[in-house]
């Protein structure tokens, strides 16, 4: 199936991967760590999930990391594009990435 044949809701620039794994994220404008779980992760983005929301448009950065202590582990800056609620009072944030860190 070609991305034309995909409904407009999944005709994506990157595809998503479900991954699941741990995530920190350093604030940009504070010394704020936020831990989290990383539940999918794109060419542009991920989306994670947290206790702790964000305001769009903060800047962080941001190391996933694996369960199973595989390396490299993902770093790279990210500005927070939106923020919704989950149903356990979480907070499910979509980060797009600016930069990918050595």
């Amino acid at each position: 199936m070609g991305i034309n044949d995909k409904p407009y809701s999944e005709k994506r620039d990157f595809i998503r991967m479900k991954i699941g794994a741990p995530l920190n994220a350093k604030l940009a404008a504070s010394s704020d760590i936020i831990e989290g779980l990383c539940l999918d992760l794109s060419g542009g983005g991920l989306q994670v999930e947290t206790k702790k929301g964000l305001e769009v448009g903060t800047e962080a950065e941001v190391e996933v990391s694996s369960d199973h202590g595989h390396s490299p582990t993902l770093k790279a800056k990210t500005r927070v594009a939106r923020v919704t609620t989950n149903e356990a009072g979480g907070y499910i944030i979509g980060l797009e990435i600016l930069q990918i860190l050595p």
